[in-house]
């Protein structure tokens, strides 16, 4: 009885094991990534902006930005978002260097990219 205990048992395990196929991170077999697919989605609306949106339209249609900063300069209020738009290093981390920020002014779109960004940080 043991034996046929043993032989059902392994029976049943071998009719139970399964394959299982990983995908890399950077969409081997095929398939895209999620940050291929966000860094095109933003891409895309981003060269689609035009000076005067609201920030509250922008956040609707982009969604949360990776980093937001604000910033004052005497009685305007500068918000800026950073949302990713390219990979530079490959170690799973977004960081601003791979983001294009968007520079608000009293909530009003002023301007995109690093100029942008320069000009209100002087």
């Amino acid at each position: 009885m043991n034996k046929l205990a043993v032989a059902a048992l392994l029976g049943l395990s071998l009719g139970l094991s399964g394959c299982v196929i990983s995908v890399d991170g950077d969409g081997k077999y095929g398939h895209h990534s999620d940050w291929k697919d966000k860094e095109h989605k933003n891409r895309k609306y981003i060269s689609r902006l035009h000076q005067g949106t609201g920030y509250e339209e922008i956040l609707n249609r982009m969604g949360i930005a990776d980093f937001n900063e604000l910033h004052s300069k005497g009685d305007d209020t500068y918000q800026v978002l950073y949302f990713r738009t390219q990979r530079i290093d490959e170690d799973g981390v977004t960081t601003k260097n791979e983001c294009t920020p968007l520079v608000f002014k009293n909530s009003v779109l002023v301007g995109w990219g690093e100029s942008a960004y320069d000009a209100i940080s002087d």
